[in-house]
């Protein structure tokens, strides 16, 4: 590509996180613009007209503007990186399953828990935790006997569920009972490019004075 796309991104974000690592591990050149969400730029007019739902990511690239870290994640794979979506309909189909958990059990639940301990979010701890030992169920169980959730190969099926389950014990919710999920994070971050989000001390980790 003969340009950088633009990630506007806040660090702590599981779902920033998922653009940035994943044109870092795709190697697409990007460039990346931090929106200071406690000063509220992710409200201001000029960020509202790329994302009028107020949230980050964004992606630029030249004159499109893709919000949504799932459709960004689409998009790039798409137009940079074909090999991190499969060919097939029934591969993309698999996929697709892997992205709607993202954007339900895993934001309701994992992510919802970590919300509450790390930004102090006003939702309910027991329902949050309920949901996220739903989607960790069914990850544990959609990994058994694989190495990635689709296919031989990393997609963006894993790109996508992997901030929020990595960072699931900052919201109280423990991987010591999913092995298999536990393996396949391990696998994710051996990845050349990878690059972590930033941690936080507070529930399990605070407990484990990490």
């Amino acid at each position: 590509m003969s340009h950088a796309v633009r990630i506007h991104y806040f660090a702590k974000s599981g779902h920033a996180h998922r653009a940035l690592v994943f044109a870092r591990l795709a190697g697409i050149a990007h460039e990346t613009i931090p929106v200071d969400l406690g000063a509220g730029a992710h409200k201001s007019p000029e960020f509202l007209t790329m994302n009028p739902n107020g949230q980050v990511p964004v992606l630029e690239d030249g004159d499109v503007i893709v919000s949504d870290s799932n459709a960004i994640l689409v998009y790039l794979a798409r137009t940079y990186a074909p090999d991190w979506i499969p060919g097939t309909a029934i591969g993309e189909a698999n996929v697709q399953r892997w992205l709607t958990l993202a954007a339900g059990e895993i934001a309701f639940g994992t992510c919802a828990a970590r919300l509450i301990t790390v930004f102090g979010a006003p939702l309910e701890p027991e329902f949050a935790a309920a949901v996220a030992a739903k989607a960790m169920q069914k990850l544990e169980q959609g990994l058994v006997g694989r190495d990635w959730l689709v296919g031989d190969r990393p997609t963006i099926a894993d790109v996508a569920t992997y901030s929020y389950t990595a960072h699931a014990p900052e919201g109280n919710v423990s991987l010591a009972p999913y092995p298999n999920v536990r393996s396949w994070l391990a696998r994710f971050e051996a990845l050349p490019g990878f690059e972590a989000m930033p941690t936080t001390a507070v529930g399990l980790l605070a407990e484990k004075g990490e």
